[in-house]
């Protein structure tokens, strides 16, 4: 055996449980509070949206990029030792950006709380893996973990608004600092130190060439819906993120101990399955962060509202793995991935339509339609995944896993901002309109930060309420033209899925 305790206590093990679920449960509850919030500083700080979708896209880059190293990291200097160190950091991380001054502040200090979420997630994982390790404990252990993080999921919408309502947005990130303490607290009571005295060594040139290439991608998709597809700065991002992704693949194929073991892609059904983790991220997942965004751009909500009418995509978020887990019965996995992409593609279509037509009930039946899916497929994809590789290597996988799943969400609400920028634009943008009408380019670019008061400032009386019906009719027909794109990729996604999860 590899993995060593320093330190033993009497703990009830499901203390330790709960302290990692709730540390997990952090990460998650922090994305999903700031995407109801999102309009609110875009109005306070008069950001661009290319500021806004920083704002959620650096959290995310740094969280994806770093939570392979950060399991590495703390399997070799002890993972009790590097949780603590990312609760620290990440309530750090969390009053720099309650106290961020401008745009560029937030999500710089959103950058150091993506890193802290990685040290704050991996040891975590890594803690309940270890604490567990009868197989029908480590199954209801892992159960628990899952309720828990869906029930952060449906609450987080509502903590949002009710903080945007009561309090103001800065405290979405205060409100993070005494729960750490907490937390901390309990980390030290309650967790063993452990370590691996035969964990990985860390890979700088892979940690650094696949940071790059999601940053480059990223950079690329959110510069080419401010600055044009063709600009110099988003060719710079695409160009880049692609070599930094060759070096990648490069680097990892040339060490004996990669950070990730490429030959483990030449199983189909694994590919197979991380891509429908990839894709379930990128067109459900994903939802979390967009939908709040129409909510409140689009269909005029406040950001209270915008919380409670996520709840139709969020508790089918929560319940539908239970589903799942009967359909698995009767239904081979392969099907299940492919129903779930299915699924995902008919309620973004749905959504897409609801928008279009400014109609809330075909729009909530489409989030409930949306919400089946991703729910079906965030109980099936991790256990396909840990399912079709060797048990030597199911650390390696969960961490591809995990991965696939940021980088999703990362890459997809990139994307698909990108298409919600540009079908704005083209929807409110006239050349030939002067300054005093609702179709200029600074009118549009505030419309689509969600800025409606700076959008209709210089307007009064009918103009200002014909700009405003206008501004929300521009924005949802966006939204749709991105959720369309999203119920495109998913379909393509589930056929792909299904021909190469067939049996072998």
């Amino acid at each position: 055996m590899s993995d060593i305790v320093i330190t033993r206590r009497p703990t009830n093990p499901f203390f330790v449980l709960l302290t990692a679920s709730i540390g997990c449960a952090m990460t998650v509850l922090d994305t999903n509070v700031v995407a109801i919030i999102l309009p609110t500083i875009a109005r306070d700080f008069q950001a661009s949206f290319a500021d806004i979708e920083w704002v959620i896209s650096t959290y995310v880059l740094c969280f994806a990029s770093l939570l392979l190293p950060a399991g590495a990291i703390a399997d070799r200097f002890g993972r009790r030792r590097i949780f603590l160190i990312g609760i620290l950091s990440f309530a750090i991380s969390s009053l720099m950006c309650g106290l961020a001054t401008s745009a560029m502040a937030l999500y710089l200090a959103r950058a150091l709380q993506g890193v802290s979420a990685a040290f704050l997630l991996a040891p975590a994982l890594a803690i309940i893996g270890h604490t567990f390790h009868v197989e029908t404990e480590r199954n209801r252990a892992w159960a628990i973990w899952g309720a828990i993080m869906g029930l952060t999921m449906v609450l987080a919408p509502i903590i949002g608004g009710v903080i945007a309502y009561a309090l103001e947005w800065r405290w979405a990130f205060h409100i993070n600092a005494p729960i750490c303490s907490l937390l901390a607290v309990a980390a030290l009571l309650l967790v063993d130190e452990s370590s691996d005295v035969a964990a990985r060594r860390l890979d700088p040139v892979g940690i650094f060439s696949f940071t790059a290439a999601m940053f480059g991608l990223t950079w690329g998709l959110i510069n080419g819906q401010a600055n044009g597809w063709a600009s110099a700065s988003a060719l710079v991002g695409f160009i880049g993120g692609t070599l930094a992704l060759g070096i990648f693949i490069v680097a990892e194929r040339s060490q004996q101990r990669p950070m990730l073991d490429l030959q483990l892609f030449s199983n189909p059904r694994f590919v197979g399955a991380v891509w429908a983790m990839f894709a379930y991220a990128a067109a459900a997942q994903v939802m979390a962060s967009m939908l709040p965004l129409f909510l409140q751009n689009g269909l005029g909500y406040s950001a209270l509202e915008a919380g409670f009418a996520m709840l139709p995509f969020a508790l089918t978020m929560l319940l539908f793995p239970q589903v799942g887990r009967v359909l698995g019965s009767r239904l081979s996995s392969r099907a299940i991935l492919a129903i779930g992409l299915v699924l995902v593609g008919i309620g973004n279509a749905t959504t897409a339509w609801g928008a279009h037509l400014g109609v809330w009930p075909t729009v909530m039946v489409g989030m409930l339609i949306l919400g089946s899916g991703g729910g079906l497929l965030n109980g099936e994809t991790q256990k396909v995944i840990m399912s079709v590789v060797p048990r030597e290597r199911a650390g390696m996988a969960s961490g591809i896993s995990t991965t696939s799943r940021f980088s999703g969400i990362l890459l997809g609400f990139a994307l698909l901002s990108g298409v919600l920028a540009t079908a704005v634009r083209s929807r409110l943008v006239d050349p030939n309109c002067d300054t005093s009408c609702a179709s200029t380019s600074s009118f549009a670019d505030a419309v689509i930060a969600g800025d409606l008061p700076r959008a209709v400032a210089d307007l009064t009386g009918p103009a200002q309420e014909l700009a405003i019906e206008r501004a929300h009719e521009a924005f949802s027909f966006g939204f749709s033209g991105a959720l369309i794109t999203a119920a495109v990729f998913s379909i393509f996604s589930s056929l792909f899925v299904f021909r190469l999860m067939r049996a072998q």
